[in-house]
């Protein structure tokens, strides 16, 4: 999510802290039709004029969304204009703190299950190559980012914008990216070998997209943050294990 995204998100829902608002989004919610403002107004009990300030605020803040019509059976000549009609928006409103990316994780995982469907193969190995093909194209997104003619500090800030984007808060360390939030934190608490997986390979994905000469992704788990980190290419001691 970007700031602009964040910022956005953030000043709807709070829109809604307002007992007025509130009031009518649920008002809005139970009718199976746009309604009036007088329809509203009567619907909880306010005047004409309260009800349409605040749905004229709900309408700017993205939560509803209007159109006009004339009544039913009012048509022609003589039918007086339109009225201005509400109903709720159909867009997602969804704001975590820390940021979590549960829709994302939820994706790659029903992209999996459908490949493995289709192609006979273990659901792990789909969700392995579904992981590292959305985090190369996350790489890839930030190299591009990173302009024609980058340097090596360039391609990691842009790194690590495109990480912030998806809720890993990625904090420079030493000579260590470490990602201070699991964007797929409840996930990983109970499903722990299987989403600390994917987010190694997704992570991996990333490190290739982004074409880095100086990181690698591996598993680091500790308290408090995310159980991989991007730190400079080793060595590896032996085989990989994953948690």
């Amino acid at each position: 999510m970007t700031h602009d995204d964040f910022d956005t998100q953030v000043t709807g829902v709070a829109a809604l802290g307002e007992p007025i608002r509130r009031a009518l989004y649920r008002y809005l919610i139970a009718q199976d039709r746009a309604v009036s403002r007088d329809d509203a107004a009567a619907g909880i009990g306010v005047p004409r004029h309260v009800a349409k300030f605040h749905l004229d605020k709900l309408e700017e803040d993205g939560l509803v969304e209007a159109e006009f019509s004339r009544p039913p059976g009012r048509s022609g000549p003589g039918a007086g204009r339109p009225a201005k009609l509400y109903r709720r928006s159909p867009r997602e409103w969804s704001v975590s703190l820390p940021e979590r990316r549960y829709d994302f994780a939820g994706r790659l995982m029903v992209q999996a299950i459908s490949a493995a469907e289709n192609s006979g193969a273990p659901v792990s190995e789909a969700l392995q190559a579904s992981a590292t093909e959305a985090g190369r194209a996350m790489g890839e997104d930030a190299r591009r980012r990173a302009g024609p003619a980058f340097t090596e500090a360039q391609l990691l800030s842009a790194a690590r914008q495109v990480l912030g984007e998806y809720g890993y808060e990625p904090r420079p360390s030493a000579s260590l990216v470490t990602l201070a939030n699991c964007p797929f934190h409840a996930l990983a608490k109970d499903y722990t070998e299987l989403v600390c997986g994917m987010n190694l390979d997704l992570m991996r994905g990333f490190v290739e997209g982004l074409g880095s000469r100086v990181l690698e992704a591996r598993l680091e788990p500790a308290p408090d943050r995310c159980c991989v980190v991007l730190g400079p290419s080793q060595e590896p001691a032996g085989p990989e294990q994953r948690p």
